[in-house]
C-alpha cells in the first residue's frame, strides 16, 4: 500500500495536472503565438484571485439565502463563478487585447485553469483524505477542465459577436455567458454519471478547440493577406506621392478646406507611420507562423511616441477625418498593441 504522502501527491497530480496540460496544448497549437507566456501566467493568477473572490461571494450568498446546498450548487454557484471568471475576458476584449478566436480560447482557458487550481487546492486541504482516487480523477479531468472549457467557450462566442457588432457593446457578452452558466449548471446536476460526463469533456472539448483553431487560423491568414497587400499599396502611394491621383487623395484634398496646411501634413505623416506599424505587425505574425522567433524592434517605441504626438497634433477632428483608412478598433488596434508587448 502507498503511504499517505504518496497518495496525497497522486491526488494533487490528477486533480491539477490535466487542466494545465490542456492549456499547454492550446498554447503549443497556436502557430501564430498570439499570446505570450507572461500574459498566460498573469491570466492564471487573475483566475486564482477570482476563485478566492467567488468563494467569499458564494459563501455569503449561500448563508444569506439559506437554500439547500444542492440547489445552490446547481443554480447559484454557476452564475456567480462564471460571471467572476468572465470579468477579466470582458476587460481584455473591451481594451482590444484579444485579436482572434485562438487567443480568446487561450485566455479563457487560462482564467479557468487558475480558478480550478485554487478550488481543487481548497478541496484537497479540506476533504483530501476522505475521497478516493476516482473522485480526484473526476475533479481533475472533469471539474477543472470544465472551468477552463466554459470560459474558453464564453471567450470564443463573445469574440465572434464582438467582431460582428463591436466589443464596446455589452450585449455581445451575454450569449457566451449564458452558455457557460448552462454548461456549468448541467455539470453540477450530474444528470449523467460523473465518470461518463468527465469522459465526454475529455472527448468533445478537444474537438471543439480543434475546430476553433482551424477556423481562426483561416481567418488570420485571410486577414493577413488582404490587410498586408492593401496597407503596402497605400503606403507606397503615400511615399511616392501617387496618392493625390487616388480617391484617398481626392478625399484628403477635400478636407484641406477644414484644416490648416501643417495639420494636413501631420495627417499624412500619421497615416504613413500607422501603415508602417500595421505592416510590421502583420509581418511579425507571418514570421511567427513560419516558425521564426522575431526579436523586438528597438525603434518601435519611438514610432509609437511619434504616432502619439501626431495624434494630439491633428486633434479629435483630424482623427475622425482619417478614420476611413486609419482603423483604431478591433484587430487593427490589437495588432499595434501586440508590437508594444
Amino acid at each position: 500500500m502507498s503511504s499517505p504522502a504518496v497518495q496525497y501527491a497522486i491526488n494533487v497530480l490528477v486533480s491539477l495536472a490535466p487542466v494545465f496540460l490542456f492549456l499547454a496544448a492550446l498554447i503549443f497549437l497556436d502557430s501564430y503565438k498570439l499570446v505570450k507566456l507572461r500574459d498566460v501566467i498573469l491570466t492564471i493568477l487573475v483566475g486564482c484571485i477570482v476563485s478566492y473572490a467567488a468563494f467569499w461571494v458564494n459563501t455569503f450568498a449561500f448563508e444569506t439565502l439559506k437554500i439547500p446546498t444542492h440547489t445552490y450548487k446547481r443554480y447559484g454557484a454557476p452564475v456567480i463563478e462564471e460571471i467572476f471568471k468572465a470579468a477579466y475576458i470582458v476587460y481584455l476584449m473591451r481594451s482590444q487585447r484579444i485579436g482572434f478566436m485562438v487567443d480568446a480560447a487561450i485566455y479563457g482557458f487560462a482564467v479557468g485553469a487558475g480558478f480550478a487550481f485554487i478550488e481543487n487546492i481548497y478541496y484537497l486541504q479540506s476533504v483530501g483524505k476522505d475521497y478516493t482516487l476516482l473522485y480526484w480523477i473526476i475533479r481533475g479531468f472533469g471539474t477543472a477542465v470544465m472551468h477552463g472549457g466554459t470560459m474558453s467557450i464564453f471567450a470564443i462566442i463573445s469574440k465572434n459577436f464582438g467582431d460582428a457588432k463591436g466589443s464596446e457593446h455589452w450585449n455581445v457578452f451575454f450569449p457566451g455567458l449564458a452558455t457557460g452558466i448552462v454548461i456549468h449548471s448541467f455539470f453540477n446536476h450530474f444528470f449523467l454519471q460523473p465518470l461518463v460526463f468527465t469522459g465526454g469533456i475529455i472527448v468533445f472539448l478537444p474537438i471543439i478547440m480543434m475546430v476553433v483553431f482551424s477556423k481562426s487560423e483561416q481567418v488570420t491568414r485571410t486577414w493577413l493577406g488582404v490587410g498586408f497587400d492593401s496597407d503596402a499599396d497605400l503606403l507606397k502611394m503615400v511615399i511616392t506621392g501617387d496618392i493625390a491621383k487616388t480617391r484617398i487623395g481626392e478625399y484628403l484634398h477635400s478636407v484641406q478646406t477644414r484644416f490648416r496646411g501643417e495639420t494636413v501634413a501631420d495627417m499624412l505623416c500619421y497615416l504613413r507611420i500607422y501603415l508602417e506599424l500595421s505592416i510590421q505587425a502583420k509581418g511579425v505574425l507571418m514570421m511567427r507562423q513560419a516558425g521564426f522567433d522575431v526579436p523586438p524592434d528597438p525603434e518601435i517605441q519611438a514610432k509609437f511616441d511619434e504616432l502619439q504626438f501626431l495624434r494630439k497634433s491633428i486633434g479629435k477632428t483630424g482623427q475622425l477625418a482619417m478614420s476611413p483608412f486609419v482603423r483604431t478598433k478591433g484587430r487593427d488596434l490589437w495588432q499595434l498593441q501586440m508590437l508594444q508587448k
